[in-house]
């Protein structure tokens, strides 16, 4: 009983994340998430094929939320430090889907950010302890959800700003450098205090995403963002390799 709200949570969570999508296209109420991404893509998009790692990340919530109903995780510091902002994170995902659906701009941004910061914050205080069955089924499918997240915050608000008439043709070029900027930034940031390399690994994919989107009308943009992948990557890996040797 003493983790019962915590494990009803999550659970309620990873439904409402994985059923939004579903019940909305199933009632077609209001703007798909393509269509509502259209609509002020022409600063900044991601190639259609980046969203298919929605199924990988609803696998992997899936997969948390009956990991932490087992008696095993009633314990677990790793589990009780990121269910909370897990709870948060996760149902922001499937909050979006109604906000784009209904077309608000700002609410979708700021759904998108708040969801992204707190999946961020359940990655950094969920990290640095645990066994390894802790880090596959509960740390690692927040850091999926919380680095797809970061890259789609910027691409999100760059479409919102652009669709609300904020960043006019001669800046496009500008906010997308920036918010490529911040993406590297981000992610550079909690790699530094989480060493969860999985982060980076959606963070990746969607930039180069970017990339295969971008580089035939946008190449600076496109290379920018490839580059930062690599870069997303790399360091990556470097912390990966800095958390093996401290867990020796």
């Amino acid at each position: 009983m003493k983790y019962a709200a915590r494990k009803l949570a999550v659970v309620a969570a990873v439904v409402f994340a994985i059923g939004s999508p579903a019940v909305q296209a199933a009632t077609g109420w209001g703007l798909s998430p393509s269509e509502f991404s259209a609509e002020g893509d022409e600063t900044l998009r991601a190639a259609g094929y980046a969203f298919s790692i929605w199924g990988l990340i609803y696998a992997a919530l899936a997969a948390f939320a009956v990991f932490q109903l087992l008696p095993r995780s009633d314990g677990s510091r790793t589990v009780s430090r990121l269910a909370w902002p897990a709870v948060l994170a996760i149902a922001g995902s499937g909050a979006w889907i109604w906000a784009s659906a209904a077309d608000s701009d700002w609410l979708t941004v700021a759904v998108i950010v708040v969801s992204a910061a707190a999946g961020i914050a359940a990655v950094v205080t969920g990290s640095g302890a645990g066994s390894l069955t802790e880090r596959l089924l509960a740390i690692w499918p927040v850091a999926l959800l919380a680095g797809w997240l970061t890259v789609a915050s910027a691409i999100n608000a760059l479409t919102s700003l652009t669709d609300l008439g904020f960043i006019p043709q001669d800046r496009r070029l500008p906010a997308a450098l920036a918010g490529l900027a911040v993406v590297v930034a981000v992610t550079v940031w909690v790699l530094q205090r989480a060493r969860e390399p999985v982060y980076a690994l959606p963070v990746a994919w969607g930039l180069v995403a970017v990339f295969v989107a971008e580089r035939g009308g946008n190449p600076i943009a496109a290379w920018t963002a490839l580059a930062a992948a690599a870069l997303v990557l790399l360091y990556a890996g470097a912390t990966a390799r800095k958390a093996t040797s401290s867990r020796r």
